[in-house]
């Protein structure tokens, strides 16, 4: 997988860091190193990569932005029905 094709995927899509691990064919983790790649590689291009950030779906709770992996639990209540980190692509 192309960072380019990445580019492709995620312009005005957003979508889960799960959702689009299985639709490249990498697991999670892998996936999150290669966006943190593509962060850096956005700088000399006329877009940038957003991260919408995990939040806990019992309180509400918002995780930090900067985390591409879905937590285990959350720190407020200790709830484990959180809504994985989504990201998308966007012109500046």
């Amino acid at each position: 997988m192309y960072r380019k094709d990445l580019i492709l995927m995620l312009r005005d899509n957003p979508m889960g860091v799960g959702e689009l691990a299985q639709a490249v064919g990498m697991r999670p983790r892998d996936l999150a190193g290669e966006l943190e790649h593509l962060r850096q590689s956005l700088r000399n291009e006329p877009f940038r990569l957003v991260i919408i950030p995990a939040t806990c779906r019992k309180c509400g709770f918002t995780f930090d932005a900067d985390k591409l992996t879905k937590p285990g639990k959350c720190p407020r209540c200790r709830g484990t029905w959180i809504q994985e980190p989504r990201v998308l692509v966007e012109e500046d």
